[in-house]
C-alpha cells in the first residue's frame, strides 16, 4: 500500500538525517555516471513554473519523481510561493512506495544544503562577509545552512526594496548573523568575498568589474535558459568555474549564458561531484576566483526522498 508522508511527518524527520553526506554522496554517484537521470520536464508559465525531475541511482532500490511548482504572486495572496510533492518508488516492481507532501520544501532544503555543501569545497579559507542576493525562502535557507561549514557572520543582503530587506535583516538577525542591507548591487562584490545569488532574474545582477579577487560565487537562481543573475565575463574571469550537473548546465544557467556569450568553453567545466570526491579541486589557493552554477540535479531529490522514506 502507498504511503502518504505528510509535511509535517517530513519536518519531524529530517533533523534525524545527515543531510551534507546524503547529497554529497549523490552527486559523488552522479559525476560517477551511477545514476540514470534524464533530462529536466518543466512547464513554463506566464505567471509561474513547474519542474519535473527524476532519476534512480544504480544498484539501488528506488526511483523518485519529483514535481515542484514555483508562483512568485502566490506571496500577494498570502499563499507560499512553492508546491510539489515526491513520488517513491520501487525499482524492482514499479511500486509506488510513497507520496510525499512536501509542498516543495524538500526541494527548498535540498538546494540550500548544495550551497553549504558547494561553499564546504570552494569558499576561501577565511570568509571576511558573506553576500546575499534576494530575500526570499532560499536566501534564508542558504546563509542558515552555512552555518555548518563557515564561521562567518557578516552578512551583507541586496533586496528590490526598503522592506523586503528590513524584514530579512530582522529575522536572520535572530540566528546569530550581523546583517547589513543594501538595495545596490555592486556593494555585494566590493565588500563580500562569499557570495550566494538566489533570484528568479532575467538580466545579470552582478558585473564583473565589482568582484574582489578570491571570491566564491555559488549561483542557485538561474534555473532555466531564461534566467540570469551573473553577467557572463564573470565566469571569463573566474580560475574555476564548477556546474552541479554538466549536461544540464549546457542548456541553462549561468554557464548557458556564458557559452551562448562564447565566454567560456565546455571543456573548461568541472563537476561538483568531482570536486567532493577530489577527483577535481575546487579552490587552489585563496586569491583564485571561483563561481559554482547550480541548476539542481534529480540525484539531489533522490536522496533526500529516500532518507525521509527510510527514516519514517
Amino acid at each position: 500500500m502507498t504511503r502518504i508522508i505528510s509535511r509535517a511527518e517530513i519536518d519531524a524527520a529530517l533533523p534525524s538525517l545527515d543531510l551534507m553526506e546524503v547529497i554529497e554522496a549523490g552527486f559523488v554517484a552522479y559525476s560517477a555516471d551511477q545514476s540514470v537521470v534524464p533530462p529536466v520536464g518543466e512547464l513554463l508559465m506566464p505567471n509561474g513554473e513547474v519542474h519535473i525531475k527524476y532519476g534512480y541511482l544504480k544498484e539501488d532500490d528506488y526511483y523518485v519523481i519529483k514535481i515542484a511548482s514555483g508562483f512568485s504572486g502566490n506571496s500577494a495572496l498570502g499563499k507560499s510561493p512553492n508546491n510539489g510533492m515526491m513520488v517513491l518508488s520501487s525499482q524492482k516492481n514499479g511500486d509506488v512506495l510513497a507520496i510525499l507532501l512536501d509542498e516543495g520544501w524538500l526541494t527548498d532544503v535540498r538546494t540550500a544544503v548544495a550551497g553549504a555543501i558547494t561553499c564546504k569545497y570552494m569558499a576561501p579559507n577565511k570568509v571576511k562577509r558573506i553576500g546575499i542576493m534576494g530575500t526570499g525562502i532560499q536566501a534564508h535557507l542558504q546563509l542558515e545552512y552555512l552555518k555548518s561549514v563557515t564561521d562567518c557572520r557578516d552578512v551583507l543582503v541586496w533586496g528590490r526594496g526598503a522592506e523586503q530587506t528590513a524584514r530579512y535583516e530582522r529575522t536572520m538577525s535572530a540566528h546569530g548573523f550581523q546583517i547589513e542591507t543594501t538595495l545596490e548591487t555592486a556593494d555585494i562584490g566590493a565588500s563580500c568575498n562569499l557570495i550566494v545569488t538566489t533570484t528568479p532574474s532575467h538580466i545579470p545582477l552582478l558585473n564583473s568589474v565589482d568582484i574582489l579577487p578570491g571570491t566564491h560565487i555559488t549561483a542557485m537562481g538561474s534555473d532555466t535558459p531564461h534566467k540570469q543573475e551573473l553577467d557572463s565575463a564573470i565566469l571569463r574571469q573566474a580560475d574555476i568555474v564548477v556546474a552541479d550537473s554538466i549536461p544540464q548546465c549546457l542548456e541553462r544557467g549561468e554557464i548557458y549564458k556564458a557559452l551562448e556569450a562564447n565566454t567560456i568553453t565546455r571543456s573548461e567545466l568541472r563537476e561538483l561531484g568531482q570536486v567532493i570526491s577530489g577527483d577535481c579541486s575546487g579552490r587552489d589557493n585563496d586569491e583564485q576566483i571561483t563561481v559554482a552554477d547550480l541548476t539542481g540535479v534529480a540525484v539531489q531529490d533522490i536522496q533526500i526522498t529516500k532518507g525521509i522514506y527510510e527514516a519514517l
